[in-house]
């Protein structure tokens, strides 16, 4: 049996509520950041026999690689455009018995200048991608959906669970993703996503 992910925050496929995003339509045909950024409700089930943790990450692979006309008046970033991994949340070493994080486990409103990265009650979070594109801190734990509003592709939050045969990846401060993706390297027993897709065009919402 494949490891299975859920949300009760939203179905596979549908959009990521308001309540779980940094950027909201600002009703005037662009975006502000004013979203609840609370982190969705995840649960999980079916890991193999001989998991001993378990990691979870948040992954938009549609964040176009060059932000020069991001946001811009009079600019488009065209569906075609070379796209990259953008972190939204990194907790690894989950206790094996754990198999469900609360609605706001990994964060709950925004806060200027970031959340601390370490240990947490559900395990341990690294460093979000919003450490490089805000430039004002450390942006650790969830942070939720901000593509640019005149993005013409819609954007998939890709939450995905894995099933690791050890009990922590050794990793602390301000890891990423490229961090995480090396050092569970041989050792992903199981894995599971559930996506949600977010947009801030005013002419696809």
């Amino acid at each position: 049996m494949a490891l299975q992910v859920e949300s009760d925050s939203f179905s596979h496929g549908d959009r990521v509520p308001d309540e779980h995003a940094f950027g909201v339509p600002d009703g005037q045909g662009k975006a502000e950041a004013g979203g609840g950024n609370r982190s969705p409700h995840l649960r999980w089930s079916g890991a193999p026999e001989g998991t001993q943790s378990f990691v979870v990450t948040c992954v938009d692979p549609d964040v176009p690689q060059d932000f020069t006309d991001a946001n811009q008046e009079g600019k488009t970033l065209s569906e075609d455009l070379p796209r990259r991994d953008f972190t939204h949340w990194l907790l690894v070493d989950i206790p094996p018995d754990k198999t469900e994080l609360p609605e706001g486990g990994g964060g709950d409103g925004i806060v200027e200048g970031g959340k601390p990265t370490g240990e947490t009650e559900h395990g341990v979070t690294g460093s979000n991608s919003y450490t490089e594109s805000q430039g004002d801190g450390t942006y650790g734990g969830h942070d939720g959906p901000f593509p640019p509003w005149n993005d013409e592709r819609l954007h998939h939050y890709h939450y995905t669970v894995y099933a690791l045969d050890v009990p922590s990846l050794g990793l602390s401060g301000a890891f990423t993703l490229d961090d995480v993706r090396s050092a569970m390297e041989g050792h992903i027993l199981d894995q599971g996503e559930v996506v949600g897709t977010y947009t801030l065009n005013a002419d696809k919402l």
